[in-house]
């Protein structure tokens, strides 16, 4: 999706790096973007990164809910960053994508942390999904607009 706007690009990650797997994961997925890719590394910093990002540049943050996951754990005004980052986001006037799992198809989670974060991610979804132009659930590849224009 990002990738039909001129580069360069700016690609947010989320991950916290806490093993050697991780770390060859984010290195290969780094070889694949390529030279035109911009990486910002934002594991807890999101909303910093997002405002610091080029205003007129697409950008591509992967993943929200592994953000939430670090702000959760860490102990986060999950209600004040949720804001935060809605306002962050609303403010771009510029390509923006932001790619998140939808946890709430699944099964009701047996045990507090999990339904938590499962109604946070939900809350989160909404908020962003409110202000945003277009919503796009990616289901094995394929593409079904939720809301806005369809992809061509």
């Amino acid at each position: 999706l990002i990738v039909t706007h001129p580069s360069p690009w700016t690609y947010i990650a989320t991950a916290d790096i806490l093993d050697e797997e991780m770390r060859a994961r984010v290195d290969a997925h780094r070889a694949r973007r390529g030279e035109d890719w911009r990486t910002v590394e934002a594991a807890q910093a999101l909303v910093k990164a997002i405002r610091e990002a080029p205003v007129d540049g697409p950008l591509l943050i992967d993943c929200l809910t592994l953000w939430l996951s670090n702000r959760l754990l860490g102990g986060a005004d999950l209600s004040r960053d949720r804001a935060a980052l809605v306002d962050a986001l609303s403010s771009r006037s510029a390509a923006t994508v932001a790619v998140s799992s939808e946890v709430g198809l699944s099964i009701v989670p047996d045990n507090a942390l999990a339904r938590c974060f499962r109604d946070a991610a939900g809350e989160l979804h909404q908020a962003i999904s409110r202000s945003a132009g277009r919503v796009v659930l990616v289901v094995a590849g394929n593409p079904l607009t939720v809301k806005g224009p369809p992809i061509m």
